[in-house]
């Protein structure tokens, strides 16, 4: 009997413990579908961050053009330099000028003065960093780095620094803004948006990229605010807008308007759209017509007369709004949508050309050529697909990389699909960091390596 007892009670107390705790239904994993829930908040040390400058023997190029921040000078995708590109490449692609490693994500350049701007991820150490590297040869000037603990989730860093004659700002995967001397890497301010103004890191990391204006920076931490100005050479906050809604963070940037006298910041937060007063910060408008259920990525495309275009993945397709002034107010309208197989983008930001809009449909990965109405131009046909790469225009060139490293060469004319090169530039894989282009160079790069290109006309 006594034995008996003992495996009832053992059956008893294993029921009893299989019955205790969360149960978890195991489901396979999709990359890209795994929703990782709202966001989490960053693990913040109780004491402010403390950076270190470290300097190398790198010296900044003298060659003209730049490409300051996310989107090029005027926030479009375009360079607007004037150096004329070569219309066709050798058989071995465009010359190759230098490379580097880099940390394991997406983060991508920005270019003045002849330096490079990279905001990498230093997994060795735990740190973010900023590198300054030449333009001439990719050696590094200078890096400022800060201590913060990231674990690899479809990469770390993925954003593009912001860069003026006088200072550098960097947002960092788990929202850690730095605000630096453009020349010399010293350090003005170093705020952590999540334990200073409640923001929530975005699943996958913050890809939010930060908008210099002049002598401040605008932010969009969500939470108890939904947008930020800090002045660059004190830190301190000029204003903040109201986050009626409260809206947290999205991968998306703030892109700025002007419209009816107005300048504005137009930024989509996780449920919608909203016009912000470059003046003082105040709400002029929202929408909750333009939302995505998953990752808001592509930023706003900013078009003529007031009309904003929309695009992302994970089947929400496309809008376009128009904005309009009643009685000194704004408000936002619906012109159309588009379903996903007329065109979505998944992480890049479509491009506005001469009337035209840009970009690689999230459907069948091709590129395609779409009227200010919506109606499709043409498309690059199914011989000629892409994936979530970026793409850029310079000199009436549209540059379009997949995600394996495979560069295309092609016009960016609404008259048809006509490519002119094509050529593998990198080797390694998930090559969705943006380009940036300055005096003929193109910088372009996958999960872990930076590549600079020389696609001038006068290239050897």
């Amino acid at each position: 009997m006594v034995p008996g007892g003992v495996a009832v009670a053992g059956i008893v107390l294993l029921v009893l413990w299989c019955g205790t705790g969360t149960r978890r239904d195991l489901q396979a994993r999709i990359p890209g579908l795994d929703r990782p829930g709202a966001g989490v908040k960053a693990e913040t040390p109780a004491v402010p961050l403390v950076g270190k400058l470290a300097r190398s023997d790198g010296q900044p190029a003298d060659l003209p053009g730049a490409w300051p921040r996310f989107r090029g000078p005027k926030f479009d995708g375009i360079c607007h330099d004037q150096v004329p590109l070569a219309r066709n490449w050798p058989d071995g692609g465009p010359q190759s000028l230098w490379s580097i490693e880099v940390g394991e994500g997406y983060a991508a350049a920005a270019v003045l003065a002849g330096c490079v701007y990279v905001l990498d991820y230093d997994r060795e150490s735990s740190q973010d960093a900023m590198r300054c590297l030449s333009l001439a040869d990719g050696r590094e000037i200078w890096r400022y780095s800060y201590p913060v603990a990231v674990k690899r989730n479809h990469g770390m860093s993925r954003t593009v620094p912001a860069v003026t004659e006088k200072y550098v700002v960097g947002l960092g995967p788990k929202c850690h803004v730095v605000c630096l001397d453009a020349k010399t890497g010293e350090c003005h301010w170093l705020i952590d948006m999540v334990r200073e103004y409640g923001a929530t890191v975005p699943p996958w990391y913050a890809g939010q990229c930060p908008l210099l204006d002049a002598d401040r920076v605008i932010l969009a931490p969500g939470g108890e605010a939904l947008l930020i100005a800090v002045d660059c050479p004190s830190g301190n906050v000029l204003w903040k807008s109201r986050n009626p809604r409260g809206w947290v963070q999205t991968h998306s940037s703030i892109m700025p308007m002007e419209f009816a006298g107005k300048r504005m910041y137009v930024y989509c937060g996780r449920g919608g759209v909203a016009g912000i007063s470059a003046q003082d910060g105040s709400l002029l408008w929202d929408t909750t017509d333009w939302k995505i259920s998953i990752a808001t990525c592509p930023s706003p495309t900013i078009l003529e007369d007031g009309k904003i275009f929309f695009s992302g993945g994970y089947n929400a397709g496309a809008l376009m709004l128009q904005l309009k002034e009643e009685g000194g107010k704004l408000s936002a309208e619906t012109l159309f949508r588009l379903k996903p197989k007329q065109f979505g983008s998944t992480q890049q930001t479509p491009i506005f050309f001469e009337g035209h809009v840009y970009g690689v449909r999230e459907k069948d990965k091709q590129l395609v050529c779409l009227d200010l109405e919506g109606n499709e131009v043409w498309a690059s046909g199914s011989q000629h697909k892409f994936g979530l790469g970026p793409y850029m225009i310079a000199d009436g060139l549209i540059f379009v990389m997949d995600d394996a490293g495979l560069l295309t060469l092609a016009e960016a004319t609404p008259e048809g699909y006509k490519q002119l090169a094509q050529a593998k530039v990198l080797d390694g894989h998930d090559a969705w960091g943006p380009m940036a282009m300055a005096a003929g160079r193109l910088i372009v790069r996958d999960m872990t390596r930076m590549v600079c290109l020389d696609v001038s006309k006068n290239s050897p």
